[in-house]
């Protein structure tokens, strides 16, 4: 058994990256790059293309419920392989399902085991390389939403052009899914029980800020980047741009996440944690309104870039953010600010989608989309003051 101390951070932070490839950038967010398909193949209307998306989102928001329980009991390393597996598998199940009610529980499944992956992966990873002093490799870890969506922005160009179809691109990344799973038990061992709670913070809850105004602007945060980011590929294909534009504009939104948590924790050392979170949120507000607002390839590029250059930076700057004001059991606050973006996740598709079809047009809950936004980022500045400093 490891212990903490012959713990290699470096194979810890990628096995944790590696994780998160396989249940946020494919078990969560291929469904962007596929949708097309489906709606091509078998003639999916815009609402219910949002309700299959919201379905997932759902589950996502009732999986960060039920982990910040005492439910899921035992080793957070055997919870976070079991829900890998179950992760992959709900992937690979796609490929067999028909019919709208089923596809709305298999990505409800998928949906709450994947909120598992997160809440766990970060957990552990998270909590061990502070306690190896390692803090750095946080962002390796983030990085894999983006080297996820990147890989299965590929694999679904792959199934599309050996004409495959929408069945065998979900079944190219489960099956990635499930060898990723093989990789991840070796990269995050298991650790004596000595290290668990006790890397908590502990400091006085005086000098905490509180965590409200956090999780409602992370709660909106969810709802702002989430249209975008589950309707960006379809945009392109109703806009009869090629099948290559659709690959690169999301493989752009990857590529562009990749070294955002790097980035925006450069910033976050010079200007603050709150502060870089509402510029980053800014930020995507913008690139938001322009995939409706530039109506040109430029515009989607400009709006794929901003995206994935702010999405997974907000997500890892609301949580590092929440675990140092946290007085408890750290995965309770992860758990808590999982729900709240989960329920962000879950309104903005729904609602995109139905707004879609009786307008015509994505603009309007796009631009809704980008409001909510610009309020997450007025909303983590307006906190009470505080007498202590972090």
């Amino acid at each position: 058994m490891t212990t903490i101390q012959n713990l290699s951070p470096l194979n810890l932070a990628v096995g944790g990256m590696l994780a998160l490839v396989a249940a946020m950038g494919i078990g969560r967010f291929v469904y962007t790059p596929i949708l097309p398909m489906m709606v091509q193949e078998i003639g999916l209307s815009a609402s219910q293309a949002g309700m299959i998306a919201s379905s997932n989102f759902f589950g996502y928001m009732l999986g960060a419920l039920v982990a910040a329980t005492s439910v899921l009991k035992g080793s957070r390393r055997k919870w976070l392989l079991a829900a890998l597996i179950a992760s992959a598998v709900t992937t690979i199940l796609m490929t067999w399902t028909d019919g709208y009610v089923q596809f709305l529980l298999v990505r409800f499944t998928g949906g709450l085991v994947s909120a598992w992956v997160l809440v766990f992966a970060s957990a552990l990873v998270i909590e061990r390389l502070a306690a190896a002093g390692r803090g750095e490799l946080t962002a390796v870890l983030f990085a894999g939403v983006g080297v996820g969506i990147f890989i299965a922005s590929l694999l679904t160009t792959l199934a599309a052009i050996t004409g495959g179809g929408w069945r065998t691109a979900w079944l190219y990344n489960g099956i990635l899914g499930l060898v990723l799973v093989i990789a991840v038990s070796y990269l995050v061992p298991n650790i004596e029980s000595s290290e668990t709670a006790t890397t908590a913070n502990t400091s006085s809850s005086g000098n905490r800020r509180p965590i409200k105004r956090l999780l409602a602007a992370y709660g909106l945060f969810g709802f702002g980047y989430v249209i975008t980011a589950t309707f960006i590929v379809q945009l392109v294909r109703s806009a009869n741009y090629s099948l290559i534009v659709e690959t690169w504009i999301w493989v752009l939104v990857g590529l562009s996440a990749v070294p955002s948590i790097w980035f925006w924790n450069k910033i976050a050392s010079k200007l603050g944690t709150t502060k870089t979170f509402a510029i980053a949120c800014f930020l995507e507000a913008l690139g938001v309104g322009a995939s409706v607002l530039v109506v040109n390839l430029g515009g989607l590029v400009f709006a794929s870039i901003l995206l994935g250059g702010t999405f997974m930076g907000i997500t890892a700057l609301g949580l590092v953010e929440a675990r140092a004001r946290s007085t408890h059991d750290p995965r309770q606050t992860l758990a808590m600010m999982t729900a709240a973006f989960g329920l962000g996740q879950i309104l903005g598709p729904g609602i995109a989608g139905y707004m879609r079809d009786a307008s015509g047009s994505f603009l309007l809950p796009t631009l809704l989309a980008s409001s909510a936004l610009v309020l997450a980022a007025i909303l983590v500045q307006s906190r009470p003051p505080i007498t202590n400093s972090q």
